[in-house]
């Protein structure tokens, strides 16, 4: 079984496809959202499959423009346990509109703390700013995605109770690799984060790094265990 904690497959040319095919040979995906309005959308064609989950998101580099739709986000929160992709850039992408991704991802925080849910991060550049925020709300349950931050940061987050997905382009970095090595083996999962990822083979992921489909399921249960 394969475990795809990070998937874009909304923005794919024909998700129906992709997902049935996935639940066809019993792999679990998460599908990530990037507005609360794509969620909407999206979760009457995804409510009927065992093994796919869709994440209600609002991405931060579209926060500043889409301030909007918190409300959406408050009344479709109970819909899923899967939050995602929330968080914040502070890359040169995201400079322009920090302050707006902070209030953002405040008022998320707000809604979020006290609730049993998984949430992805999004946390490039800004990984310390993010990890402070998320102590301060107290959110358990968090999956840092394709984590590109200081490896000193690293002990703090899994003292959190926090977990690592990791991709097939990370295991072929030096930068990577180097963030891997540093993370223990019970706090790995794995993503794809297509299509947006081009390097997504999570068998290959598995190889790369040396770790089993069953040491990822074990895992991924204990993470599920803590929302139940």
């Amino acid at each position: 079984m394969i475990i795809d904690t990070h998937c874009h497959f909304d923005m794919m040319p024909n998700p129906e496809a992709y997902i049935s095919a996935k639940e066809k040979v019993g792999d679990i995906v998460i599908g990530m959202t990037n507005l609360p309005s794509h969620f909407k959308m999206g979760f009457p064609h995804v409510k009927r499959y065992k093994h796919i989950r869709l994440a209600l998101g609002l991405h931060p580099l579209l926060a500043s423009e889409n301030k909007n739709e918190l409300p959406l986000f408050n009344c479709l929160l109970d819909q899923t346990s899967y939050m995602g992709e929330i968080g914040l850039d502070f890359s040169k992408e995201g400079l322009s509109t920090i302050e707006d991704q902070i209030y953002v991802l405040r008022k998320l925080l707000e809604k979020l703390e006290g609730k049993k849910k998984i949430i992805s991060v999004h946390s490039r550049k800004a990984e310390k700013e993010l990890f402070d925020l998320l102590c301060e709300y107290n959110i358990p349950n968090v999956i840092f995605h394709w984590y590109s931050g200081p490896i000193d940061l690293i002990p703090s987050i899994i003292s959190k109770g926090y977990y690592f997905s990791i991709n097939e382009a990370m295991t072929i970095s030096l930068n990577g690799r180097n963030i891997i090595e540093n993370i223990p083996r019970d706090r790995i999962l794995t993503e794809s984060d297509a299509p947006y990822n081009k390097k997504a083979d999570i068998r290959k992921t598995l190889k790369n790094i040396q770790i089993s489909e069953d040491e990822v399921k074990n895992n991924f249960t204990d993470l599920l265990e803590k929302i139940r």
